[in-house]
């Protein structure tokens, strides 16, 4: 009875992993494709009417500025011309921020933070405009630095280029369920060829 119950947990595990498998081999059927040349581009340089709704619109709250940040057009593609809008205005008197904003790109990467320079931008209609042209796609950060009162500003937003990466959170949550699996298995298979050989074993002796 007891080695009925192993062959019978075993059997269970072997279907579990068979399904994860698959599951990770549809997730990891589309490889990522690594980002590299970013190129800034002047606000001046895209047409305000060409423009798709944005594909996002984030406000936040930093030290004494309230910031909305937008990305055109709603699907940002490699080799295409596309910008972010940023609005800041003050807290305390809802002021348009009138200085200049530095946009910076680097990867969505814990590896990778090395920095890329987009462009220095004026407001304009109380708006600061940067122009963009990936020539990959990939999870970016577009980074803007500002300075007001002598106190310094940073605020990082996420970009998604092109279509995204297969292997997000789910393909890692799958990937880790998948080895933990593997080795139940092999654990499983273990015990249970030494529980064999030990009544096999047994059974001569007898």
């Amino acid at each position: 009875m007891f080695r009925k119950k192993k062959i019978k947990v075993t059997n269970i595990l072997s279907s579990v992993l068979l399904y994860c498998a698959a599951v990770s081999v549809l997730f990891l059927s589309i490889s990522p494709v690594d980002a590299h040349h970013v190129l800034g581009r002047p606000s001046y340089s895209l047409n305000e009417d060409s423009t798709t709704p944005p594909s996002m619109q984030v406000e936040t709250q930093i030290g004494k500025y309230y910031v909305t940040y937008m990305v055109f057009p709603a699907f940002p593609a490699p080799k295409k011309p596309g910008r972010v809008n940023i609005y800041a205005s003050r807290i305390e008197d809802g002021k348009a921020f009138q200085g200049e904003i530095t946009f910076k790109v680097l990867d969505d990467s814990i590896f990778n933070k090395e920095e890329e320079l987009l462009g220095v931008q004026s407001v304009d209609d109380n708006v600061f405009r940067q122009g963009f042209e990936f020539q990959e796609a990939g999870d970016f950060i577009i980074r803007a630095e500002f300075e007001a009162e002598g106190e310094p500003y940073q605020i990082d937003f996420p970009l998604q280029i092109g279509k995204p990466s297969a292997l997000g959170p789910i393909g890692f949550s799958v990937s880790v369920i998948l080895i933990v699996l593997v080795l139940v298995n092999v654990i499983q298979g273990k015990r249970l060829t030494s529980s064999k050989i030990r009544s096999a074993q047994g059974l001569d002796i007898v």
